[in-house]
């Protein structure tokens, strides 16, 4: 969003998603020191409006650009994704060996390997980061989702008994899954390995989806996430030892109790991206880490989730692409990255999906980054309404000695 905490919403229209006229008025800082109005006219109906950067009319990219666009090397479409990746072979058709068959449930067609490089509009993979705990007086057994079928995870029936012979040990909970505890006996779960809480291929359709698409997307994402965790605790082709761990697992019954213990938000890791004043890129992160517009620093690797699920080059086996965890140096973040071009707009801050090719987002996209990033634009604003000015000519002196003085930090030591 171009602003970043919302006060007060009106819409016109908005209850049957369609409007023509939408007002919105936010304060920043955590204060009310920034007071901002904008008043949006389209005339095209039935798509959400929470994505205001698009309704300005400003560029913007969605999906992986080429590598020959910016000089990388790491984006676009990958010949080969090291990590969570398939540790062994398993054949990607419903009959083995047969392609005729047609291919697996959670198997994609997909972009073949020797478009290394080249650009796409698909993005990362989505997935909620589930609250579970073994504790046993807050523990609420795996719902079993609607429409559930054990067939949908006949890729995962394959993989996981030869993934434990592989592995010379029983299999384990963090094989499949990143169940990081936090506090009280509580995770913090996240994707892990080959196949995992990502639904993988499922949200190519939301940067840009309605109100409807966006809302059936969440939901299968739900229903495939639900689907696996139930599969893992019950179905006969699991080993024995991930079943019966499975089974000590569950949702907190004290959390998120209005929504049957299932997290709010969908993870939605990456969608519309600016194209802006300027792009920041993979030499932004590695090489070329000073700014003179510096609004603060970020450090977190290159992280990407895997894009798609394909049959290998010669069609006999599965695997991963597009996962990408890449290691960067301490780089300052420019004022640039959330100005979109003079010329399409000269009052919008984007704090969020600011101007950054697809492997300088994926570090970019870290929460730390979005507070740091989200508290320059707060200020910036208000600069610019103070002195009446476009957002390009807020002083970067001025903004740099305004967020120093409020500890941010703008350059390495």
């Amino acid at each position: 969003m171009a602003v970043n905490q919302i006060v007060e919403f009106q819409a016109f229209g908005a209850a049957a998603d369609a409007f023509e006229v939408v007002t919105l008025k936010a304060v920043d800082e955590i204060s009310t020191l920034f007071r901002y109005e904008l008043e949006l006219v389209t005339k095209t109906p039935d798509l959400p409006f929470d994505d205001l950067m698009a309704k300005t009319g400003v560029h913007y990219s969605i999906g992986r650009e080429a590598n020959s666009k910016y000089g990388e090397t790491l984006n676009g479409i990958r010949a080969r994704t090291p990590k969570h990746q398939f540790e062994v072979l398993v054949d990607p058709f419903n009959r083995p060996g047969q392609p005729q068959s047609e291919l697996l449930p959670l198997v994609q067609s997909g972009e073949p390997a020797n478009r290394d490089g080249e650009g796409d509009r698909s993005v990362q993979a989505y997935n909620f980061r589930l609250c579970m705990t073994k504790t046993p007086d807050n523990r609420v057994a795996w719902p079993t989702p609607a429409g559930y079928s054990a067939s949908r995870y006949e890729l995962l029936a394959r993989y996981l008994p030869a993934f434990e012979k592989t592995l010379g040990r029983p299999l384990a909970i963090n094989d499949v899954m990143k169940a990081d505890i936090v506090s009280n006996g509580k995770t913090d779960t996240n994707n892990n390995g080959a196949f995992s809480t990502d639904y993988i291929g499922g949200s190519y359709g939301y940067p840009e989806g309605r109100y409807a698409t966006r809302a059936r997307i969440r939901q299968a994402h739900v229903a495939y996430i639900q689907g696996f965790l139930y599969f893992l605790a019950t179905d006969s082709r699991i080993p024995a030892a991930l079943s019966a761990e499975m089974k000590e697992w569950g949702l907190c019954k004290d959390e998120f109790v209005d929504n049957n213990h299932w997290p709010y938000q969908l993870y939605v890791r990456e969608a519309r991206r600016l194209v802006g004043e300027y792009v920041m890129s993979q030499k932004d992160i590695q090489a070329d880490l000073t700014k003179t517009d510096s609004i603060g620093m970020g450090s977190y690797n290159s992280d990407s989730h895997n894009v798609q699920r394909r049959p290998t080059e010669d069609g006999t086996a599965v695997e991963n692409e597009g996962d990408m965890q890449v290691s960067v140096t301490p780089y300052e973040i420019p004022y640039r990255l959330i100005l979109p071009k003079r010329a399409q707009s000269t009052n919008l801050l984007v704090p969020v999906c600011f101007s950054a090719t697809h492997v300088a987002y994926s570090t970019l996209r870290m929460e730390p980054q979005y507070m740091i990033v989200g508290q320059a634009a707060g200020v910036a604003a208000k600069m610019a309404i103070d002195g009446r000015l476009a957002v390009q000519d807020v002083d970067t002196r001025a903004l740099a000695a305004r967020l120093s003085s409020q500890r941010a930090v703008l350059h390495k030591p």
